[in-house]
């Protein structure tokens, strides 16, 4: 469908991108990742075609159209959301025109001839109409939106009347009503949420066409891309799989590329004795300058830098009472519509919660309420013993001083820590060397969304509530996130539509749905599984009662096999035969791989060890115990690739039972 050959893009003196090339066919889900700045949005200017590439060329077949969702807000008209996504399908409304023209036509025809030709020129018109899905438009547009999280009131608003984040789902909608070949998607996550963000996933997954997506949301480029395509610091990666698949290839490139870089420094330095041994020997002239001009011809093997894990010390904070906040018969109304009535909640020491729920439920109403940021109608509010809270959300970066440097923004916030402790910090965060003196005024959205984390996480409080952290941070920043909010030791309650981060971080989920919180005590994962036996229980209720049974106590349909049953006796269906014969698969997969990995870490060890030896060959008792060594080197190579192709072949099978099982679950 799309075909980019060595493609090349520099800026000033700076290289993006060298030589790239790539092709995307119809069922790539491709995810482009990077750090901010490596490039990512320039290349999709130019497989757009509105940038053009200091060399290479882009090559899309006939006929195919795309599709390019940018990160900023499209321009829209006055016109009604649903009018507006609607005509965005343009050759559907021309057909329809088209289709108005002959019928008009054809009323004021009296000739039987053109009658004819008008009415041959319908049905044909009917049939492109019906190809194209045009009759079902109003109701794929509205399930579109439903999906993205609009409500059926919101159809009929203007679109002036929403705001930017609303205004970007509908630029999306419109984009996926058009239906283009190939999508290109800059960052389509940022402002979806928790649920808008699941729905957008079932979408991507069915997706015929081509994908080229960036998002900083783990979780989201793993469920989704078939490929990533990575601008890293060295080069461009092009890797099979999904972002955690792309992880594991990279550190083991890096393995890889490390135990070269040795074997290759050990022969150099063996070269080098040689010439420095031999050099002024007129019998060995000839050796030495061979062995020189071998050595020129070397290509050094550079390493890929890899981003270590930071470990925080932050200050620690006051110790709290038991009982750190409680919200008692809270009611919160906006005009008419009533957000909470009577609502009561309390968090206690070491409670790490997540707010999830459908968009609209009231999450951030719930979490400034805790935050004490806005007023209630009714009930109390009360902070426990010794409480120091601390407030994070959009608006804290509208906090920052212009002229302040990162360094004076963090001095203010702790005024007795040391330059190098306040340094330290900033490069947790990605800061260095003369980037700790840049004024606030030069960063970027997520450099300082960074440095607005860094200074309230420097603040010595125990109960920190969080409104879409991850806002503007690349999946780098946002790991990195994740490492600071797991060394911070007070209570945590937050917002995010980064399930990474939830996962990470989490110790109780707290769901809002209708005005009603209900807490789950347990992580994110424990979380879904319990929804999804809510779910199954609720399925399986009229399912039950509908059952035919016979006076003989046997279902009164005709089938010659014999359904396993559960304990309460009651016969599995063919679905859940299935999920379970899959999880016994699974189970058996997760085991072999297991021992695989294990196998891997022995084998990884016993070559490491070899090495060492090999670096140093006096170790060896005799020339016999070096050739065994080097044959037990070459099977161990050998063993390891086995093993490494056996684990990618299985995780692969892994893989796929988990998209069954999921499908089976409805998700």
């Amino acid at each position: 469908m799309l075909f980019a050959s060595n493609i090349s893009k520099i800026y000033s003196t700076r290289t993006l991108f060298s030589d790239l090339t790539f092709n995307m066919v119809a069922g790539d889900r491709i995810a482009l990742i990077g750090p901010n700045g490596s490039g990512k949005t320039t290349l999709m200017d130019i497989l757009a075609g509105e940038t053009v590439p200091e060399t290479g060329t882009i090559t899309k077949q006939r006929n195919v159209t795309m599709g390019y969702l940018k990160q900023e807000a499209s321009s829209f008209t006055g016109k009604p959301l649903l009018q507006e996504v609607l005509e965005s399908r343009t050759e559907v409304i021309a057909l329809i025109e088209q289709i108005s023209a002959t019928q008009q036509a054809l009323s004021s025809e009296n000739d039987p001839a053109n009658q004819d030709n008008l009415l041959q020129q319908l049905r044909h018109l009917d049939m492109e109409l019906e190809a194209s899905g045009g009759e079902d438009r109003d109701y794929e547009a509205k399930a579109i939106l439903l999906g993205l999280g609009f409500k059926q009131h919101d159809f009929a608003r203007p679109m002036n009347e929403f705001s930017g984040g609303w205004v970007m789902r509908a630029a999306l909608a419109k984009m996926l009503f058009r239906k283009p070949d190939l999508l290109l998607l800059d960052e389509p996550t940022n402002h979806l949420d928790l649920e808008a963000n699941l729905w957008f996933e079932k979408y991507v997954g069915s997706f015929r066409g081509g994908i080229l997506v960036t998002s900083h949301d783990r979780a989201f480029l793993n469920q989704v891309s078939t490929r990533v395509l990575a601008i890293e610091r060295d080069g461009v990666a092009l890797q099979k799989g999904n972002y955690d698949d792309y992880l594991v290839a990279r550190e083991r490139s890096l393995q890889v590329k490390q135990a070269a870089a040795a074997r290759q420094e050990r022969e150099v330095q063996k070269q080098m004795r040689f010439v420095e041994r031999f050099r002024y020997k007129a019998r060995k002239a000839s050796q030495v300058q061979s062995r020189l001009k071998q050595l020129e011809k070397i290509e050094t093997i550079e390493l890929p830098r890899a981003t270590p894990k930071v470990h925080y010390t932050f200050p620690e904070p006051p110790r709290s009472s038991s009982q750190v906040i409680s919200l008692a018969n809270i009611t919160k109304s906006y005009g008419n519509n009533v957000v909470y009535r009577g609502v009561d909640l309390t968090l206690s020491r070491g409670d790490r919660v997540a707010l999830v729920g459908p968009n609209g439920a009231g999450k951030t109403t719930m979490l400034k309420i805790l935050a004490g940021a806005i007023p209630f109608d009714a009930g109390e509010r009360k902070l426990g013993h010794n409480v120091v809270p601390a407030y994070y959300a959009q608006h804290v970066l509208e906090l920052l001083k212009p002229a302040n440097t990162l360094l004076d923004e963090l001095q203010e916030a702790a005024p007795g820590e040391s330059e190098q402790k306040l340094r330290t910090v900033l490069g947790g965060f990605l800061f260095s060397g003369d980037d700790v003196r840049k004024p606030i005024s030069v960063l970027s959205g997520g450099e300082k969304a960074r440095a607005a984390l860094a200074k309230l996480l420097l603040q010595p409080s125990n109960l920190l509530l969080m409104d879409e952290p991850t806002n503007h941070l690349d999946i780098q920043s946002r790991e990195i996130l994740a490492d600071a909010l797991d060394a911070y030791h007070g209570t945590l309650c937050l917002i995010t539509h980064d399930r990474t981060l939830i996962r990470q971080v989490a110790n109780k989920i707290i769901e809002i749905d209708a005005g009603r919180p209900s807490i789950y005590p347990g992580d994110y994962d424990s979380y879904l599984y319990r929804k999804q036996a809510e779910a199954e229980k609720k399925s399986a209720s009229p399912a039950k009662s509908s059952i035919n049974v016979t006076a003989n106590g046997t279902s009164g349909e005709n089938s010659t096999h014999t359904p396993t049953k559960r304990r309460s006796g009651r016969p599995l269906t063919p679905e859940e035969e299935e999920q379970r014969s899959l999880n016994r698969e699974a189970r058996r997969l997760a085991t072999r791989i297991d021992e695989i990995n294990a196998s891997l870490v022995g084998h990884e060890a016993s070559m490491k060890k070899l090495e060492a030896m090999f670096a140093k060959p006096d170790q060896f008792k005799g020339p016999d115990h070096l050739a065994d060594s080097g044959e037990q080197y070459r099977v161990l190579q050998e063993e390891t690739q086995s093993l490494w192709d056996e684990w990618e072949k299985l995780s692969l099978e892994a893989d796929d039972i988990t998209n069954k099982l999921s499908a089976l679950s409805g998700g």
